[in-house]
């Protein structure tokens, strides 16, 4: 691209730090991603070299082995390398690990769950997964059927989770029970540990893309948790959800503007090497104007996620704010991976071709994290409707 907006919300360290990721992806990533795609799951070694790099949750305390730097910008950095190497698989599980989880384990734990659990998680010894969906209920969490029952100094767990992210191979999962009735006090958290008897793992899911990226089923037989592994206070679940799902979502639209911006960077390598009628294919109007319009959308894009990205960082990002981030940016995924792949023609049905892959990868985007429904209806009702 030859003329992009000028970027400030990262500063000189945030870019140093891009490079060390950059070469973390060439080196530990690329060379593995095909393999851990036939196998359909990703080596846990990654964890362990990204955490050996400095990759994971930045904001863990020094007295835990972390950086200690409570800059979220440092976590977009990592999802934005990641989301435009193409390496969705790999780039998920981390940020899983960083994003999504990580944020429970720091605001929530004890000064002993934090001694217990954070050393590991930063090091990528142990993987963090959490389990919220379930057969019967999607993004409705009113919906949860799983049971936490109390019985002295245990919870009593039972019931089934589905499309867990990690589920294969996360050590700790951060499972979200019903502890009573009461729509949004009767939810808790709850962390079950790997060898935890009455916690049994599912088959791993054939899925349309991503296929490096466990997603498991989950099961909870009369497990008993003892109570020191509850996150926060008992009742409370629904509350410390609705707190770190902006930046779940932000993380989602991150990914999904540096991965439409990847994907069209190596279409223009294609397009102008690729020859038809005489001339590149890029140069026919129809599809030099069709860039057009995909190079003005996404560079609009990463205005207003770099945009979020400023407000998260300051503590300001509003969960409407994050909702319009990740509807825009995931739909902008899937439809810049569409018209890229048809610019490639039938090399674009190939797996060998990377747009192939993105084109199945980003599929899910609008899925996971809340339904594009669920976020229009999140803005819809913020605007009073």
């Amino acid at each position: 691209m030859t003329d992009k907006a000028p970027r400030t919300v990262y500063e000189e360290d945030h870019e140093r730090f891009r490079s060390t990721v950059r070469s973390f992806i060439q080196a530990e990533v690329a060379p593995h991603d095909e393999e851990w795609e036939r196998r359909g799951i990703v080596d846990r070694e990654l964890f362990v070299r990204a955490g050996d790099a400095g990759l994971l949750m930045h904001a863990t305390p020094e007295a835990y082995g972390g950086a200690g730097v409570d800059d979220w910008r440092f976590s977009a950095i990592v999802d934005e390398e990641f989301g435009r190497s193409g390496y969705a698989s790999a780039g998920l599980s981390i940020a899983l690990q960083n994003d999504v989880v990580g944020p429970y384990l720091l605001d929530l734990s004890d000064d002993d769950q934090k001694r217990r659990w954070l050393p590991g998680l930063t090091a990528g010894s142990l993987v963090g997964a959490i389990a919220m969906t379930e057969p019967g209920a999607g993004s409705d969490l009113s919906g949860i059927a799983t049971k936490a029952v109390r019985d002295g100094d245990h919870y009593v767990l039972n019931g089934s989770k589905t499309f867990i992210s990690n589920g294969q191979n996360a050590d700790l999962v951060v499972v979200v029970a019903r502890t009573s009735a009461d729509r949004h006090r009767g939810l808790s958290l709850l962390v079950v540990e790997r060898g935890m008897a009455g916690f049994e793992r599912g088959r791993n899911l054939d899925k349309l893309g991503m296929h490096g990226q466990d997603t498991s089923e989950l099961h909870f037989t009369d497990v008993r948790v003892p109570v020191e592994n509850r996150l926060g206070e008992e009742g409370e679940g629904f509350f410390h959800l609705m707190r770190n799902l902006p930046q779940e979502r932000l993380s989602l639209a991150v990914t999904a503007v540096s991965a439409a911006e990847g994907i069209l960077a190596r279409t223009m390598e294609y397009v102008g090497q690729r020859q038809a009628f005489g001339q590149p294919i890029g140069g026919f109007q129809h599809n030099r104007f069709l860039l057009a319009e995909l190079h003005s959308e996404v560079d609009i894009a990463r205005v207003f996620v770099d945009h979020c990205v400023a407000l998260h960082s300051r503590g300001e990002l509003s969960p409407v704010r994050a909702a319009k981030a990740k509807y825009w940016c995931s739909e902008l995924q899937v439809r810049v991976a569409d018209r890229c792949l048809q610019l490639h023609g039938g090399y674009g049905y190939m797996r060998e071709y990377a747009v192939c892959r993105a084109f199945a990868d980003a599929r899910v985007q609008t899925i996971y994290g809340g339904t594009t429904e669920i976020m229009k209806e999140i803005i819809g009702r913020d605007l009073g409707l």
